[in-house]
């Protein structure tokens, strides 16, 4: 369920890194796109809030979550632009380049080999650094055991063999995500007999109670249970990595998205299989549909890190949330800035 939550609460999100490029018709759309005003009935958005939306202001609702290490994040933003507007910005260089966090990025095509990520850039601070050449497991790097041999494995300890390295455990994930879905996200190995399974975290993403779920059920089975079920007709995916500053540090993002685009709107889907470090996962659902002069965007973020659990987990969820729904609302008003909303 969602419930609205008093503005007056901590405003904070996580990011929105979207590069896609995709271009079609989708009678599934059509056929099952929501209204703004059966959302907002949904989420219990009152008179009073859609008066500040109008406005051009920010309205937050709760998402629930459902693990100690998930944070949750909901936002409605009123943006003058149609949705194929919208879409087309996303379409061409994502809403990371309205991101100051984001360092550099790229597509990567269904058909790609290791060159795809010759432009991606390792950049690690000393102790960081040290940590990674040497392959020691722990929680500054999000690698698996296997990742942690490769590096143990090289005669080199130079840092720019660190880069090298690296491009070859992210051309590893992506294929491996690529031919098995999300079975074939390796977990993160943090020493001492302790591994985390963002595998487990985005299955779960995939089955909760999200914003398009109703509306979108085969969509949805086909997001779960990807590669193995044919896509709805429709839908198109997307890939592409990102190299965002996180928690001032640079990270390596992989994400995969679907997109139905409509003349009613349109959906986006996009997890984010593996980073770096600092969060373990990520699933976010975009629903931008017409309203008055513009469009409505209606975003939901699930972010699981381990970052939050443990001794003190209540105080650090606080801490997470006011972090994470801070970034996603800046870079929302960003998008609607870039549109001329005055």
């Amino acid at each position: 369920m969602y419930k609205k939550i008093n503005t007056a609460q901590y405003i904070s999100g996580f990011k929105l890194c979207l590069c896609l490029s995709i271009n079609l018709i989708s009678p599934l759309a059509s056929a099952q796109m929501p209204s703004p005003q059966e959302l907002f009935d949904r989420l219990g958005i009152v008179q009073q809030d859609v008066s500040r939306l109008n406005q051009g202001e920010v309205v937050l609702f709760n998402v629930d979550s459902s693990q100690e290490t998930e944070l949750t994040t909901g936002v409605i933003i009123y943006v003058l632009a149609l949705p194929t507007q919208v879409s087309a910005l996303i379409k061409k260089d994502g809403l990371a380049s309205l991101d100051p966090r984001s360092i550099s990025g790229e597509k990567i095509p269904l058909k790609s080999n290791i060159a795809v990520f010759k432009n991606f850039n390792l950049t690690v601070r000393g102790d960081d650094e040290a940590e990674f050449i040497m392959g020691i497991p722990s929680d500054q790097y999000n690698l698996s055991t296997e990742e942690f041999k490769l590096i143990n494995s090289q005669t080199s300890k130079q840092s720019d063999k660190a880069a090298d390295i690296y491009r070859q455990i992210l051309w590893q994930r992506w294929q491996s995500y690529r031919k098995y879905g999300l079975k074939g996200i390796a977990p993160y190995d943090r020493g001492n007999n302790t591994v985390v399974t963002p595998s487990a975290d985005l299955q779960a993403a995939a089955l909760e109670h999200d914003l398009a779920t109703n509306y979108f059920p085969e969509l949805f089975n086909a997001w779960s249970n990807y590669p193995h079920i044919v896509l709805p007709v429709g839908v198109e995916e997307s890939y592409t990595w990102i190299n965002r500053l996180v928690q001032d540090r640079p990270t390596a993002i992989l994400t995969h998205s679907f997109i139905v685009s409509d003349v009613q709107g349109e959906l986006v889907l996009s997890r984010q299989f593996y980073a770096g470090h600092s969060f373990n996962a990520n699933q976010l659902t975009l629903i931008c549909l017409p309203y008055k002069k513009g469009s409505l965007i209606f975003y939901t973020n699930r972010n699981f890190t381990d970052q939050v659990s443990g001794f003190g987990s209540a105080l650090k969820h606080i801490i997470g949330d006011k972090l994470a729904r801070t970034h996603v609302i800046e870079l929302l008003k960003a998008l609607q800035k870039h549109f001329k909303f005055n």
